[in-house]
């Protein structure tokens, strides 16, 4: 996995994945096309989400999360403008997006990182997250579509306060990761009807 090349070792970490109905290629497409924004829940935790950082950067929050209040989507795309960036992929296969943080700030603490730059990060005070998608061949022409969310802390101080973090985070995290799952099989399996 490409993950595995970016962040091989790492302090948190969780996994999701969903049988799709569909070929690898149609899921894979699926998954730079589908759009959080129709999930409810997914609206629900993001703005409650952006909640602590209204409090210290309103403008900034409501630019990057709700772009001045016009329906955008929020698809891979619109993430990757956010802060987030490709780390790596492998077309047809598996996608690897990345950013450095510091997490448990209200404001999410992203830090600009250009992907070249990630791999050796390892200023203190900081977190690198790499977020993957992949699709695998499943039983009966299906597709296994995972994603898995990994973390490494660059000192034990971040790690502590990421610790903290993650125990209320991490429930509501799995959620957003379980329904994307849900939002990406429900395209990929109507376009390939």
């Amino acid at each position: 996995m490409r993950i595995d090349e970016h962040l091989p070792t790492f302090d948190f970490s969780e996994r999701h994945e969903t049988v799709v109905r569909a070929t690898p290629g149609d899921a894979f497409a699926a998954i730079r096309r589908a759009d959080l924004r129709d999930s409810p829940l997914i609206r629900l935790l993001f703005a409650l989400r952006s909640v602590p950082g209204l409090l210290v950067a309103p403008r900034d929050t409501v630019r990057r999360f709700f772009g001045h209040g016009r329906r955008r989507p929020v698809t891979i795309e619109a993430i990757t403008a956010a802060g987030f960036f490709v780390l790596d992929e492998d077309p047809g296969r598996e996608l690897v997006i990345g950013t450095v943080g510091r997490f448990w700030q209200p404001s999410g603490g992203m830090r600009p990182t250009m992907p070249a730059e990630f791999d050796g990060f390892a200023k203190p005070g900081w977190a690198k997250a790499a977020w993957n998608f992949a699709v695998a061949p499943g039983p009966d022409g299906a597709t296994i579509l995972s994603t898995e969310t990994r973390i490494l802390c660059t000192d034990d101080r971040s790690r502590r306060r990421f610790r903290r973090y993650w125990a209320v985070v991490r429930p509501f995290s799995g959620l957003i990761r379980i329904e994307l799952l849900r939002i990406v099989r429900r395209e990929a399996e109507a376009r390939s009807r």
